[in-house]
């Protein structure tokens, strides 16, 4: 299916090829490449508005991951009907992520290819908020990252390293 790729903000570049390229890579890795995606690459204002509104939280942030289904964590979605094929929208902090690469001297593509793929795992029922959490959406994304380096040659890692 497909991933539909959104650019709402005009402060950073964004190389959306490759990025919705990468993203249908991990969605093929999570074994969910029947489901559409939509991703939208957001200022920080959207972000702390999104993160106000759904997370009471007025800052920007990095990702905010809206499912269109509740599943466990690892569970693919059980659609009734072809409408039903999708696995929700992926908002993208692309002006904090750019800040952040900034500061850290971090590829920004290569950061936000690791942040669609955290965004797609909290699509699929991820959670990260208790130590066991952490460990399964850690685990699940080194193995979708390890499988879009091995196609790409690339080297990423979790973006949820150290958060225990």
């Amino acid at each position: 299916m497909s991933v539909a790729l959104r650019n709402a903000q005009r402060a950073v570049p964004v190389r959306r090829a490759p990025l919705r390229r990468a993203v249908c890579a991990l969605r093929a890795a999570l074994g969910a490449s029947r489901f559409d995606v939509g991703l939208v690459c957001a200022s920080n204002a959207l972000m702390q508005r999104l993160n106000s509104a759904y997370r009471h939280c007025p800052e920007p942030t990095d990702v905010l991951s809206f499912p269109f289904h509740e599943v466990a964590a690892g569970e693919l979605p059980r659609p009734y009907c072809r409408g039903e094929y999708n696995l929700g929208d992926i908002f993208l902090g692309v002006e904090y992520i750019h800040q952040q690469c900034r500061e850290t001297g971090e590829d920004f593509d290569d950061v936000l290819t690791v942040t669609a793929a955290h965004g797609l795992c909290h699509l699929l029922g991820y959670r990260h908020d208790t130590k066991p959490e952490w460990e399964q959406m850690y685990q699940k994304e080194a193995q979708i990252l390890e499988e879009l380096n091995r196609l790409t040659g690339s080297r990423l890692r979790p973006l949820t390293a150290g958060l225990f």
